[in-house]
């Protein structure tokens, strides 16, 4: 009998989700606000309903088998609600509760002896006119944060006027090497698997991932390392209901230090290479653990590069795309269009994944393809 597969959120995590899963045969429904969001042109059904409604997700449910979450922007309580009336839901909502307060999830690290930077404290602890005396610092918005938004890095007491409003706490200001990221998935058996080390360099304007280079740059033992640091802190949502795909961003100092930055419960954009460049996708890997199908293996056969297509600032409206020419004249270059009706300045539009035996080749070629392909209106 054809299973289905219930996903909350219509973008281009879940519609690439979705088509990994209709890969598999699988029947998929999804929950999205927007009846032309990027999932719509490949699902078999579109819930047209805000991810907090909590009658639309009792409706997606009711027509699931397991219903899983691209974003984790949706009502908690009525997802628990649904586990408790018997309802499937990967990875658990006790989790995602979890991970969605950021201040909590900070304080779950610190307890499980998991390096992250320290705590200062909270919006309520620390007073606007006391920031001065922490300064370089960074505030992050408890809940809500995306792509960037809910995070506000105060060097000096000009970044003042850059102070969050909404509910949030403080973090120390470390001053970092790299950006990493360690894809991980479990099952629901408890099978685990461990994708390679990937480095990412973000938009200084955006703070959107720019370029991904997998594997990361870094010696063997530094990536040996944060491979176990990843494991520990998935291994410590075990008694959540760790079920599925995880990212577990890091920082690397200057000081070589790695310390955990922020978890993800959901197919992450640090691991779009995976469908070109590994054995299995993470795509793949999220609906075999939620499914508790066996895991695939996690092996990068060829080193990769991918590069976010962010809506040019400047533009609002029907996107165009301006070069995608360059991109199929490229060798080992693959582009994925997400399917959008409307571009706004660094929206994520779509990406360029180059697989290149050679990385030095690899990031070369997207830098090429970076300067020429845009998207405009």
């Amino acid at each position: 009998m054809m299973k289905t597969l219930g996903i909350i959120g219509g973008g281009q995590l879940g519609k690439m989700l979705a088509l990994k899963a209709k890969q598999m045969d699988l029947r998929v429904v999804a929950l999205d606000k927007d009846p032309n969001c990027p999932i719509a042109s490949v699902c078999d059904e579109l819930i047209v309903g805000d991810l907090y409604d909590s009658e639309k997700l009792v409706e997606l449910a009711q027509k699931s088998d397991v219903v899983t979450y691209e974003i984790e922007h949706t009502s908690t309580d009525a997802l628990k609600n649904l586990e408790s009336a018997g309802f499937n839901i990967k990875p658990s909502p006790e989790l995602l509760a979890l991970i969605n307060d950021k201040y909590a999830q900070k304080t779950h690290l610190i307890k499980n002896g998991i390096p992250t930077s320290r705590i200062l404290g909270t919006d309520e602890e620390i007073k606007k006119d006391e920031i001065e005396k922490y300064l370089p610092v960074v505030q992050k918005s408890r809940s809500g944060g995306y792509d960037g938004r809910g995070v506000a890095v105060l060097r000096d007491v000009s970044d003042k006027r850059n102070i969050l409003s909404s509910p949030s706490y403080y973090e120390e200001y470390v001053e970092i090497e790299k950006e990493l990221s360690v894809l991980l998935v479990r099952s629901e058996s408890g099978e685990i698997a461990i994708y390679p080390v990937v480095e990412m360099v973000f938009n200084n304007s955006s703070n959107i991932l720019d370029m991904l280079i997998s594997p990361a740059r870094i010696p063997d033992e530094t990536a040996q390392k944060a491979k176990e640091i990843a494991l520990r802190t998935l291994e410590s949502l075990i008694p959540f209901g760790a079920v599925g795909v995880f990212a577990v961003e890091m920082f690397l100092t200057k000081s070589g230090e790695i310390l955990v930055n922020e978890i993800a419960p959901r197919v992450h954009n640090s691991g779009h290479h995976t469908i070109e460049s590994c054995y299995t996708s993470q795509f793949e890997q999220h609906i075999r653990a939620i499914l508790n199908l066996p895991l695939g293996l996690t092996t990068q056969h060829s080193p990769a590069v991918m590069i976010n297509l962010l809506g040019e600032p400047g533009y609002k409206g029907t996107p165009k795309i301006v070069g995608v020419e360059e991109v199929f004249k490229t060798p080992g270059a693959y582009l994925h269009l997400y399917g959008k009706r409307l571009t706004a300045p660094f929206r994520k539009m779509g990406h360029i994944t180059i697989v290149d035996k050679d990385i030095n080749s690899a990031i070369e070629k997207a830098k090429f393809l970076k300067d020429r392909v845009k998207i405009i209106s």
